[in-house]
């Protein structure tokens, strides 16, 4: 499976089937992202919350390549009211598709579109496939609940917002790799705009001196997990 992070929250799966997984995808509107949304493709598409940082270019995506999103209940009827594909789920809940497993946690957050429609709860979600697990946290501050996430599903790879205001900020972002214990950390949602600007070498450096470790992916950089 490969891991491709395009800046801000947006990542993509891709599994060694060959499925593409879209998480967050924010492109167009997205001054640090190194794509368009015309240059991706995707068989799913997870959204974390209603915000348009983070539903960005789904709906446009989803129309070329007749993507199915998942996400919680009310944001799924949201998108289904628009024509789309979607399957419904929730906070505790998981499913297996035919890529893996996804399971929805909780995050602290808001979650409205941008045109004032209620989107449920915000979240963060699981993703298992190809024996690896991702916890793509979604927009959230941290919370003490996130041991027991990683106690009950131990996480290869933690993908995080470290940039502050909006969510967690690096301080914060630390302990909650203390409390997840993922084996590689990965930073997100920072530098996107001014009020996020964070350093996120600084996050790793506190990272591995705790002995853990992490990776700063730049933009658009893929790896294998």
């Amino acid at each position: 499976m490969k891991l491709r992070f395009f800046s801000h929250s947006a990542f993509q799966l891709t599994t060694k089937s060959n499925k593409k997984i879209l998480i967050d995808p924010f492109f167009d509107g997205n001054p640090t992202s190194p794509i368009k949304s015309n240059e991706v493709s995707a068989d799913f598409i997870i959204l974390t919350h209603g915000h348009g940082d983070h539903i960005g270019d789904a709906l446009k995506i989803a129309k070329k390549d007749n993507s199915l999103f998942i996400c919680v209940n009310e944001l799924a009827n949201y998108v289904a009211s628009k024509g789309f594909k979607a399957h419904n789920m929730h906070i505790g809940g998981s499913y297996n598709f035919d890529f893996g497993r996804v399971k929805f946690t909780i995050a602290h957050h808001g979650s409205m579109t941008s045109d004032n429609y209620y989107a449920g709860e915000a979240s963060g979600v699981l993703i298992t496939c190809d024996g690896k697990t991702v916890y793509h946290t979604g927009d959230t501050g941290l919370f003490y609940d996130m041991k027991l996430i990683g106690e009950m599903n131990p996480i290869d790879y933690m993908l995080l917002p470290i940039g502050d205001n909006f969510t967690m900020g690096i301080t914060d972002a630390v302990k909650a790799v203390e409390l997840a214990n993922p084996k590689i950390a990965i930073p997100m949602h920072y530098n996107t705009f001014p009020v996020i600007n964070a350093d996120p070498n600084d996050f790793k450096n506190k990272i591995e001196q705790l002995g853990k470790k992490s990776i700063v992916l730049s933009y658009g950089q893929e790896i294998e997990l």
